[in-house]
């Protein structure tokens, strides 16, 4: 998932909480299509008994109800009951559990445990030894955090309503009951009954067009894990982007997501060229509304992603690049409790940067990377001063935590770091091999920090007669010293034009040409403007260059906040339209972040959140209420 970046007191509020000594009960099970072993942990953040008997194929029967916001459901659950156990626990979060059937329509008996405001509650089913079908008949809540449902306004269209999900970490258990965690991988299947000119989607094997009756059946025959369920209806079109890829959106937006998009294909080539065949079938997108809260999801077979990269230019399709390579790291091979987080988040962003310098060249690639750099040292150095830098470690504590806590520039960046810096050790050739085989090793697996470490050391480490402080990375605090150092020249001459900033009378003399400059540049350009920059010169580059409301939200938002800490306040319409039409919490929680700090913006702030807030997902309105003190 591309979450990142989210900065500054953002990363720190989120990060102070109760911490307590991890605690896991660990048994080795041998796999009998590799003999690899892997390690089953205890996963803090499910109540389930997977260890004793767990789900092995899930068939959903869905009806949605867009007049109350309200999914009815049937989940059908075939086991295997390993240890022949007498109770089976569910993760549930804001259902209503209505009845609960074994094999042959025979009534259960089951009963909710106590809620917890993080993890929701078990629910806990008598079963028999030979039990081989759990039925769970149930209805979603408007307190269920997974769905959005969006009116026609919050449309593009504006005509037609639109539900989706969102289930990473623990919200998949807010609407369907179901051992929520990602150590236990399941097969799926699902009939979606909607209103007729709607079309659903999931991710799985999907329609290219609607339904007249609005009804659809999906299929999804690789195991993955719950939070990789996922669902989008709403007035959705599909078009093709080569012989196994294409992109469903709304009408009004499809020419648009075509033209963005049409290097797909290649990305897919690209990638299996570095690290083997994709395994999936087919690659689709789909471009959410505005308010979808993160920059993309990896669901397979159907990324979820933002309409804020639609750029016109192609300059944001890293975030399609990083959630294709997901299709390996974190949907192939899978973190197996959310304290291994960096196994999914921090091979993605490298493997994203492999994809991106093999398409677009090293240049690019680096100045992508040394974007997230910078964002890394920032939190890093939040956290180590704030006197948490225990979560500067890639192997998390998050017991007793919400698992977004883990959800930082560590997990992506230091990981990424970690992996490039063995690259430079071992050579390129020699770490491409052993990524290769540890894919294959792991294929359709959950594993470990410790699993991975354990591997490395076995079959890339000593193999290769190779010292490296593998240890350091993985447990220790901080970025290590021998991190690879990554260089642009390109970023260097934009340093400089920001220094030269104070001395010129006109934006001409800045020798800025549009039709060169990238959006990292740009990026990089802002971020390095002096804060004592006069009004008189902000304006300069807000006529000259149109950066308020350049279209662009990348930009735009570094914009707005280097504008909030010098002071120019011809900002605010534009910023408060972008808050008011975009969900991504990426760029939501800097701004009001910044803003919050002095009275007067932390009042203009919460004045346009009250008109934001109902836009929002609850992913996004959670972190903005935080910040901002928000309790109306």
């Amino acid at each position: 998932m591309n979450f990142r970046t989210v900065l500054g007191i953002f990363s720190i509020s989120l990060l102070i909480s109760c911490s307590s000594e991890h605690q896991t009960e660990k048994v080795k099970e041998e796999t009998d299509s590799t003999k690899v072993e892997t390690t089953v942990v205890k996963d803090e953040h499910s109540y389930a008994n997977t260890n004793d008997v767990k789900t092995e194929h899930l068939h959903l029967a869905l009806e949605i109800d867009f007049d109350n916001k309200v999914i009815h459901g049937r989940a059908t659950h075939k086991i295997n009951n390993i240890s022949g156990v007498s109770k089976m626990i569910f993760d549930t979060h804001d259902l209503v559990i209505e009845d609960v059937f074994l094999d042959n329509g025979e009534h259960a008996t089951f009963k909710l445990g106590e809620i917890d405001e993080l993890l929701g509650q078990p629910l806990e089913v008598e079963i028999k030894p030979e039990t081989k079908k759990v039925v769970i008949v149930y209805r979603t809540t408007p307190e269920s955090e997974a769905l959005q449902w969006l009116n026609p306004q919050q449309t593009a269209g504006k005509k037609l309503p639109y539900l989706f999900t969102q289930g990473e970490a623990v919200l998949t258990r807010s609407w369907i009951p179901c051992q929520d965690t990602p150590s236990n991988r399941i097969t799926y299947s699902a009939e979606v009954t909607c209103p007729s000119n709607l079309m659903a989607v999931m991710s799985a094997t999907n329609p290219t067009e609607k339904s007249t009756e609005g009804y659809f059946r999906f299929e999804m025959n690789n195991p993955i894990p719950s939070y990789l369920i996922a669902l989008a209806v709403g007035d959705l079109q599909f078009a093709s982007l080569g012989n196994r890829t294409g992109v469903y959106t709304e009408p009004s937006m499809i020419d648009k997501c075509v033209e963005e998009f049409e290097d797909v294909e290649s990305m897919v080539e690209a990638a299996e060229e570095l690290y083997g065949q994709y395994k999936w079938g087919r690659y689709d997108i789909i471009v959410l509304p505005p308010s979808f809260p993160f920059g993309g999801m990896e669901n397979p077979k159907l990324t979820f992603a933002t309409p804020t990269i639609i750029a016109g230019d192609k300059s944001l399709v890293s975030l399609i690049a990083h959630e294709l390579a997901h299709s390996w790291s974190g949907n192939l091979v899978t973190n197996a409790t959310w304290d291994d987080f960096w196994l999914n988040e921090g091979f993605t962003v490298y493997f994203e940067n492999r994809i991106m310098e093999k398409i677009y060249g090293k240049e690019r690639s680096d100045m992508l990377l040394m974007i997230e750099y910078q964002e890394l040292l920032h939190e890093n150095d939040d956290m180590i001063n704030s006197g948490h830098g225990e979560d500067t470690h890639l192997k998390l504590n998050l017991k007793d935590r919400n698992p977004d806590d883990g959800m930082t520039a560590i997990a992506y960046t230091k990981g990424a770091l970690f992996l490039k810096t063995l690259e430079e050790a071992v050579g390129r050739d020699k770490f491409d091999k052993f990524l290769n085989s540890y894919f294959d090793t792991y294929q359709f697996k959950t594993v470990t920090t410790e699993d991975f470490v354990n591997y490395a050391k076995n079959n890339l480490l000593k193999p290769n007669n190779i010292e490296f402080n593998i240890d350091e990375w993985v447990y220790g605090e901080g970025i290590p010293d021998n991190c690879v150092k990554i260089e642009s020249d390109r970023f260097k001459i934009c340093d400089e034009k920001a220094k030269f900033l104070a001395d010129v009378k006109t934006a001409d003399e800045l020798l800025i040409d549009e039709s060169i400059w990238t959006t990292q540049e740009w990026m990089r350009f802002i971020r390095q403007i002096p804060e004592n920059t006069t009004i008189e010169k902000m304006k300069m580059l807000d006529d000259a260059f149109n950066l308020s409301d350049r279209g662009n939200a990348e930009i735009m938002s570094e914009w707005y906040i280097k504008s909030i800490k010098i002071g120019y306040k011809d900002i605010n319409e534009p910023m408060e339209q972008f808050l008011i039409e975009v969900g991504r919490r990426k760029f939501l929680a800097p701004i009001y972040t910044e803003l919050a700090k002095t009275s007067e913006n932390l009042k203009l702030a919460k004045k346009i959140y009250k008109k934001a807030r109902p836009n929002y997902h609850a992913i996004s309105f959670n972190t903005i209420d935080e910040i901002l003190g928000w309790s109306e």
